[in-house]
């Protein structure tokens, strides 16, 4: 930002000044070209006022002798003509003399106003001595061009000095505004981007920058402070939701085991119903605790290998999967990733997942887990042949309780999607070819990690063979 509102004033700067400073430049030159020309032939009208008292009025030439000594003090050239085109007098230097001056003389005596020319630096001026129609003769002055050519370029060097100085003056003002505007802007986005890693007592500074970025922060910390009291607040709930349901059915839990110690028949029976219950009653309240924690987290990323996960992960769950008669096996040819995810999420995600296979897939089945690099997101898949689910099943399996179809408590593929979700990834649901279930898992990379490429277009291997 600092950069573009930068750029953005010192163009219009530069702009604004270019069209100031070089009309006006423009138009005191011309002025000082018109003045230096006036200043010439007023010059030249002085000796032609004495050289018409000399060709005229037949006075001594005195006057004009004088009047030619002062121009050529002043450093300009001048010569007297007659009515016949004759030098009768002029100045030591011979520059109003020549070929363009006889021209001009030329014009004047037949008493046309001539356009002086520029020669080698000179100006040349010619002026009637006399009236304009019937002049008695002709003066030519020329005068050097060096010191207009000065004056110019004075004018154009103060001209380039003011506007190099106001661009350099806007840099500075532009570069101290735009710091002044994105510094606090920078800030604050720091302070959310750690208030979503999970920094819940973040706060942004509210004494810096604009009164609309300073009220922005003051906004962004009341909203920090309402949701680190409303996440405390989850988690105490949390907290004595966990104590006060686990307690009580953990004393149930005894009871029952104690009174089904010396129970027979039908009361063993109805004991053991009663147990499975209290069991699955707890695995609900573990599963609704697990979801309601995972809901509220607020992780910060860290790196995590994909590949020493999965491998750890299946290396723990292949005695459960060997006693059920199930074979879990991983693709250890995958390339080598580096996900940004909440330290042990993705321990939770494969355990959940894993754990849901396991329980669908029939005795002699298989289960794959697979990873590959997918443009910038690193894909995991849990691939299984067990029963699938159905369409509508699908759709609602994210939500709690959603899937009527589960075996379990219906909250095992809720908790991944939300682990997965808040780490900024996405989960689908796809049917394995050939029956089945298929869990595809896009996972954020982490910046700098898996190197590697070409790991997208390996297909997974199949699980029933045809």
């Amino acid at each position: 930002m600092t950069r573009r509102i930068t750029w953005t004033l010192l163009v219009l700067t530069s702009v604004l000044l270019v069209l100031a400073v070089v009309p006006l430049a423009v138009s005191m030159t011309a002025r000082e070209r018109v003045a230096y020309r006036d200043s010439q032939r007023a010059a030249t009208r002085v000796i032609a006022a004495a050289a018409e008292e000399h060709l005229s009025d037949n006075k001594p030439p005195t006057v004009m002798r004088q009047e030619l000594d002062a121009a050529a003090r002043a450093g300009d050239c001048a010569a007297v003509y007659d009515a016949a085109g004759r030098v009768v007098a002029s100045t030591p230097c011979t520059a109003a003399q020549g070929q363009e001056a006889e021209e001009l003389v030329e014009d004047v005596l037949a008493g046309q106003e001539p356009e002086p020319p520029e020669n080698e630096g000179r100006l040349l001026a010619a002026e009637p001595a006399g009236e304009v129609h019937r002049p008695a003769g002709a003066v030519v002055l020329a005068r050097s061009a060096g010191p207009l050519d000065a004056r110019i370029a004075a004018i154009w060097g103060w001209s380039a000095v003011i506007g190099v100085a106001g661009v350099v003056a806007s840099a500075l003002l532009s570069v101290r505004l735009a710091r002044w505007v994105s510094r606090p802007l920078s800030t604050l986005d720091a302070s959310a981007r750690r208030l979503g890693e999970g920094l819940l007592d973040e706060r942004a500074d509210v004494g810096a920058g604009p009164p609309e970025v300073r009220r922005l922060a003051a906004t962004f910390n009341t909203m920090a402070a309402r949701t680190e009291a409303l996440v405390h607040g989850h988690r105490a709930v949390i907290a004595d939701v966990s104590h006060q349901l686990r307690t009580p059915l953990a004393a149930l839990r005894l009871r029952l085991d104690v009174l089904a110690t010396g129970a027979e028949g039908d009361t063993a029976v109805e004991l053991a119903a009663a147990q499975e219950e209290i069991a699955r009653l707890s695995r609900m309240v573990d599963g609704l605790l697990a979801v309601a924690r995972a809901e509220q987290s607020t992780p910060r990323p860290t790196a995590v290998r994909v590949g020493e996960v999965v491998a750890e992960r299946v290396a723990a769950w292949s005695p459960v999967a060997e006693e059920r008669g199930v074979r879990l096996t991983p693709v250890s040819e995958g390339p080598a990733l580096t996900a940004a995810l909440g330290a042990g999420h993705l321990e939770q995600i494969l355990d959940n997942l894993i754990a849901n296979a396991v329980d669908a897939v029939p005795e002699g089945g298989g289960i794959i887990v697979d990873r590959c690099r997918t443009g910038d997101t690193a894909r995991v898949i849990v691939r299984d042949d067990g029963p699938g689910m159905t369409d509508e099943a699908k759709a609602v399996a994210f939500r709690r309780f959603g899937n009527p179809e589960a075996r379990g408590t219906g909250l095992g593929l809720a908790i991944v999607h939300r682990l997965v979700t808040v780490n900024g990834g996405t989960a689908q649901l796809e049917d394995t070819p050939g029956g089945g279930l298929t869990v595809v898992l896009e996972l954020p990379l982490w910046p700098g990690g898996a190197r590697e490429r070409g790991g997208a277009s390996r297909s997974l291997p199949v699980l029933k063979e045809t």
